[in-house]
């Protein structure tokens, strides 16, 4: 019972992990449902990217430099110590880098900016300009420091293939990237995806709200008719046009409907003037 328990803990504990790693992956998927009808699929643009910035510091230059991967984690770099680089795990990793001329260059901080365990992401459509603000959360650097944040906006751009993000800001506790591309363009069940931008659903949307208000009303009249011939029929004993309810009023309708058309054509049409300057034949 005793080496029994020691093989089940060990099988137990492989077990948890697996399935909780598989739980953060699920978490960081790439096809993103903000709602049934505004979906994004971000796996045009998975992948390992990197984007940064330089700052002057005489005499030195400050680059800071992300590597990210929205759909899955980083891996190692090869030929770079450990130490220099992000831990496993890592979606979004940056490394401040140290370069003066004639020197090589000196790595100054490796921040692990969102990790598989603590990114929590959540999602938020944009409607101008339109995209999707994706915002995923990290620990923090150092003991003293307040936890790490990532805040990207996708921007939609259907001409944008193949573009890398943008490095907008960074203040030592969020970093915020800007990205042009086809995926930041949503789409709905309709459309069936592709990353196309959902002006088609909206207009569908209108389309599908008037077709409704016309079925309904037919559907009224259908009713009307069909319930005012019943009851002429039970009540009275009916048959023929004397079936139609208010036989009298539809008959009249057309006459109406020319009384209008006349009404509207005189009011519409030029008055001639007249040529004798207010004299009249006598």
């Amino acid at each position: 019972m005793i080496l029994r328990r020691h093989w089940i803990s060990p099988l137990a504990f492989f077990f948890f992990y697996h399935i909780t790693s598989v739980l953060a992956d699920d978490e960081l998927d790439c096809h993103v449902t903000v709602s049934p009808s505004v979906k994004f699929d971000l796996t045009s643009i998975g992948g390992e990217h990197t984007v940064s910035r330089k700052r002057d510091s005489p005499p030195t230059t400050m680059v800071d430099s992300v590597r990210l991967d929205l759909c899955s984690e980083l891996p190692p770099l090869d030929g770079v110590n450990e130490r220099d680089q992000c831990p496993s795990h890592t979606r979004v990793c940056l490394t401040k880098i140290n370069e003066k001329e004639n020197e090589d260059d000196r790595i100054i901080s490796v921040i692990p900016i969102v990790q598989t365990s603590t990114a929590e992401p959540s999602y938020k459509a944009l409607s101008s300009p339109k995209g999707l603000s994706v915002i995923m959360h990290g620990s923090p650097y150092t003991s003293d420091s307040t936890a790490q944040s990532f805040n990207l906006t996708l921007l939609c751009d259907p001409s944008a293939s193949n573009s890398d993000p943008t490095f907008i800001s960074y203040d030592e506790a969020e970093l915020r990237l800007e990205w042009r591309s086809p995926a930041g363009c949503s789409f709905g069940e309709s459309n069936g995806g592709g990353g196309s931008p959902s002006d088609g659903p909206a207009e569908e949307s209108v389309g599908s709200g008037v077709g409704w208000f016309f079925l309904v009303l037919l559907l009224a009249l259908l009713a009307y008719f069909g319930l005012g011939a019943y009851y002429n029929y039970t009540t009275y004993g009916a048959s023929g046009k004397d079936l139609i309810p208010h036989r009298d009023f539809w008959q009249e309708v057309p006459y109406m409907l020319s009384d209008v058309a006349s009404h509207l054509c005189s009011s519409v049409r030029p008055r001639r003037s007249s040529s004798r300057g207010g004299y009249i034949a006598v």
